[in-house]
């Protein structure tokens, strides 16, 4: 697993297998995110399958299918977990991307901005839009 922490309660990874589930317990999160279309997803991966697996190790989760060019608020909203949690799609970007949206407005845009380049996803370019959404 590759998991990058955006903050001391959010942090995202590529996509998680069943067997990453107690591992992920292991390391304090108590909330998954899935940011992943299950069309995108192998069998074996698909979010109902890890959904599963992680209601079993007592963590809560979240299907938030994010398609890049179609992402919503309610997406944004949905990203918004109480307790440690770790978003996952193919790669960690659109978690990192719906993360830094729903920042907007509880912290400065240089500091979220500063924390996804980081974490390894430098996107200077969301900045005008979480400006805009920490304005309303």
């Amino acid at each position: 697993m590759d998991i990058r922490t955006l903050s001391p309660d959010f942090a995202v990874s590529p996509q998680i297998h069943v067997s990453d589930i107690e591992a992920i317990r292991a390391e304090g999160f108590t909330h998954v995110i899935c940011n992943r279309p299950s069309a995108e997803s192998a069998p074996g991966d698909k979010p109902d399958e890890i959904e599963e697996v992680v209601l079993a190790a007592g963590l809560t989760f979240c299907d938030n299918p994010v398609v890049m060019g179609q992402l919503t608020m309610d997406n944004v909203e949905a990203q918004k977990a109480g307790g440690k949690a770790l978003a996952y799609c193919a790669s960690g970007t659109r978690s990192a991307i719906v993360w830094a949206l729903a920042e907007a407005g509880k912290q400065p845009t240089a500091d979220i901005l500063d924390a996804l380049d980081k974490a390894g996803f430098p996107m200077p370019q969301l900045g005008p839009q979480i400006d805009a959404l920490a304005k309303g």
